[in-house]
């Protein structure tokens, strides 16, 4: 996922990937854009000006994309067409849908399941096959299935997850494996307001429980702890954690009524011009081949028949593929509203950085347009429920003070002289590049006074935090000292009304042991975004572990 860290007050790095629970649907809050990294699929040749095809790909589909794609037919230089695999989170490309040009997008599309082109909108999107397909089982150890009594008859999926075995949900927002699972619960009880109801008890009971991360409770599992969480996972995640382990311990348990299954559809995006046309159709059939086919299985997949990978009993899984549990999109989609409303709205001080130093080249552009198109993206999949605000700042912006205030904290739902929220401040974004003030960077005053103003508009039914984004490090000589902030910040906070401060460091020169500190006096967090690709990702997670 490129270079990127998060950590927390402690000093730890808590982990990146999905975890949380019940975010939700609503999808996460920020960012979102942006390859992981890029693989051409053939030389440039004698060509000058190749057909490029644009392929994003769910990251564990990376291998199959390279293999396939790589001097396909239609593909190779001679043909003078290309291929360009990016690996993208599919909530982060829902989020680029809704909010990047045309032009901007790829052609084609194989998120892990058809439930993100249902979360898409009115996004263009055709159909034309599926990659791989992947059952959603309930990883845990051989020893828990055996102390469960699962080995020889296997639970229901409300009874396993109302089972006294632990539970690590993935966030909604981002794991289709998740929403998949508890969709699979109210499926298998039959729909309705007793289905609905135990839905929401097997996410309070998680809630309730230890947190426990996915990456943990999967790492517990291939230790071989009885006591290893249950988590709702793909088949092929279970196969790829035991592809190196000399005696696997971590089991697939397929639930009773069959797994709603992760069928990778290969989408296309809008329409292809007609100089790109013919290598779209080229890049079409290559992953639909009897190649892709094979490359999917020895990957771990299974193929549309369910032909299982190889090795499949040694890796944890069943030979045979479970019966396929259907899910409708529109229920899905209800129970992802149903869920959001379980989780506690964030009220969100958002403070930019627009001093100068946002001028350096980053990615296709600078430090600045990559913030704005970052933060524009995000706006797409945040609650209505949410509240933000925005500040931006630099040194001296108004008078002797180094932020100004741009768009008061209110819910994005919120309507502002016939304006929502959400839309002013998709505005106000649009203008950071050209806010750019010279004079350095006064990071200290400004934390400050963004942390007081949270505080004195305080919201107690919401999770209130700061999100403070900084290419630099603080040159205001005439403020406050880094020491000084740490001592006011700890001494005027107030356990009634905590405010945490979310810091991201933008590029090799901010200050991120500066931002640790001030995370730590508050209780929040710190993230590094040293490739300009990760700070979609990164805000993404800043904002949704808030």
């Amino acid at each position: 996922m490129g270079r990127h860290a998060a950590r927390s007050a402690a000093g730890q790095s808590p982990q990146l990937a999905p975890q949380v629970l019940i975010a939700l649907a609503v999808a996460a809050v920020v960012l979102l854009a942006g390859g992981i990294f890029w693989w051409a699929g053939a030389g440039d040749g004698d060509c000058e000006d190749p057909a490029v095809v644009r392929v994003t790909v769910a990251p564990e589909l990376v291998p199959v994309a390279e293999r396939v794609l790589a001097d396909a037919e239609g593909l190779r230089a001679e043909d003078c067409a290309v291929a360009e695999v990016a690996a993208q989170q599919p909530v982060q490309t829902v989020g680029d849908l809704g909010a990047l040009d045309p032009a901007d997008l790829p052609h084609l599309w194989v998120p892990d399941s058809s439930l993100w082109a249902a979360r898409a909108g009115d996004a263009a999107l055709e159909p034309v096959g599926s990659v791989a397909s992947s059952p959603v089982v309930l990883a845990t150890s051989r020893a828990a299935v055996d102390a469960l009594g699962w080995a020889d008859a296997a639970p229901g999926w409300g009874e396993a997850l109302a089972s006294r075995q632990g539970i690590a949900v993935p966030d909604l927002a981002t794991s289709a494996e998740a929403l998949a699972a508890l969709s699979a619960v109210r499926t298998s009880l039959g729909g309705g307001e007793q289905a609905d109801n135990a839905v929401v008890q097997t996410v309070l009971a998680a809630e309730r429980g230890p947190s426990v991360s996915p990456a943990d409770a999967l790492a517990a599992g291939s230790e071989g702890a009885a006591d290893a969480p249950l988590v709702p996972v793909s088949e092929q995640e279970v196969w790829a954690a035991n592809a190196d382990a000399e005696d696997p311990q971590l089991v697939a348990v397929y639930p009773a009524e069959g797994s709603p299954t992760l069928d990778h559809p290969l989408l296309r995006v809008g329409t292809a011009s007609a100089t790109d046309a013919a290598a779209v159709d080229a890049a079409v059939r290559a992953l639909t081949s009897d190649a892709a086919s094979a490359a999917v299985l020895e990957a771990g997949f299974r193929d549309a028949e369910g032909t299982a990978p190889p090795d499949a009993e040694a890796a944890g899984l069943q030979e045979t593929a479970p019966p396929a549990l259907q899910l409708d999109p529109a229920e899905v989609q209800a129970l992802v509203a149903q869920l959001s409303e379980l989780a506690a709205p964030s009220r969100i001080l958002t403070v930019f950085d627009i001093s100068t130093s946002m001028e350096a080249p980053a990615g296709d552009g600078t430090r600045a347009t990559l913030a704005r198109d970052a933060a524009q993206s995000t706006l797409t999949l945040v609650p209505g429920d949410f509240a933000l605000g925005l500040w931006f700042f630099a040194a001296e912006l108004e008078g002797d003070r180094d932020w100004t205030e741009v768009v008061p904290t209110r819910a994005l739902g919120t309507e502002v002289d016939g304006t929502v929220q959400r839309e002013v401040l998709a505005e106000q974004l649009d203008t950071i590049p050209d806010r750019l003030s010279p004079g350095g960077t006064g990071l200290y005053d400004t934390t400050l006074a963004a942390v007081q103003a949270a505080r004195s508009d305080f919201d107690p039914a919401a999770v209130n935090s700061v999100l403070v984004v900084t290419d630099g490090t603080n040159e205001d000589s005439q403020g406050v000292e880094l020491d000084e902030l740490l001592d006011t910040l700890r001494s005027e906070a107030d356990p009634d009304r905590p405010v945490k401060v979310i810091g991201v460091a933008l590029g090799p020169d901010a200050d991120l042991a500066a931002l640790e500190q001030i995370a730590e006096a508050t209780g929040g967090a710190a993230y590094s975004a040293v490739d300009p690709t990760d700070l979609q990702t990164v805000l993404f997670d800043a904002l949704r572990q808030r």
